[in-house]
């Protein structure tokens, strides 16, 4: 059984390399939402819950700075998405924080994201020996919310390079992992702004959550 120790640190990647093409360019996540960005406002809610942060982002790191955070590029090249993050992250806590074990990977879209998302998938690969977690909601899962072992760096980069491998799902589905359902109570935790329709449903959502 896989037992994640609080006491080994636990590295935190978010997750913002794409493209934001239905945004219409550039980053979203430096969108406002009700005054502060929407990485500001995930940065406030995932800090508490990991040891160090990383930014996964690729291009001219400047535009990050007020954040104070190291900013990453993928590791891999030609934009290979979401597992391409998840890989930098896994080889950043493996060369940069000793002890580490495991990577939470979260969006950088999600400005309500739960503050408790790394306990409870820690909780669950505790409880299950599952090999990685992720998170779902309302019926979906949520795979780039997720809890990766680092000992699977070796092994992802060979599905992401060597094999053309781009779905996350593709790829957890050769290992046991747990998924962790959150409640919809008011709104979807992981309520994810990819439009502008859905940052103005978020600016409307900010005054319940």
């Amino acid at each position: 059984m896989n037992v994640l120790s609080r006491e080994a640190p636990i590295l935190g990647v978010l997750l913002a390399g794409g493209g934001s093409r239905r945004m219409g360019g550039g980053d979203k996540c430096l969108r406002d939402l009700g005054g502060r960005t929407i990485l500001e406002r995930i940065v406030t809610r995932v800090a508490p819950q990991v040891d160090r942060l990383i930014l996964n982002a690729n291009g001219d790191s400047a535009r990050f700075v007020r954040f104070g955070l190291p900013v990453v590029p993928d590791s891999l090249p030609g934009q290979a998405g979401p597992l391409a993050g998840v890989l930098t992250g896994l080889e950043w806590a493996r060369d940069h924080v000793p002890g580490c074990d495991w990577v939470a990977s979260f969006a950088s879209d999600a400005p309500f994201v739960p503050e408790n998302l790394v306990a409870q998938l820690s909780a669950a690969i505790a409880e299950s020996g599952a090999e990685m977690a992720c998170a779902a909601s309302g019926g979906r899962v949520h795979p780039v919310f997720g809890l990766w072992p680092v000992r699977l760096a070796a092994d992802l980069r060979r599905a992401v390079a060597g094999e053309g491998v781009r779905k996350v799902d593709f790829w957890t589905s050769h290992y046991h992992m747990a998924t962790v359902e959150f409640p919809v109570v008011e709104l979807d935790p992981f309520f994810n702004v990819n439009r502008p329709d859905d940052l103005a449903a978020a600016g409307r959502l900010l005054p319940k959550y």
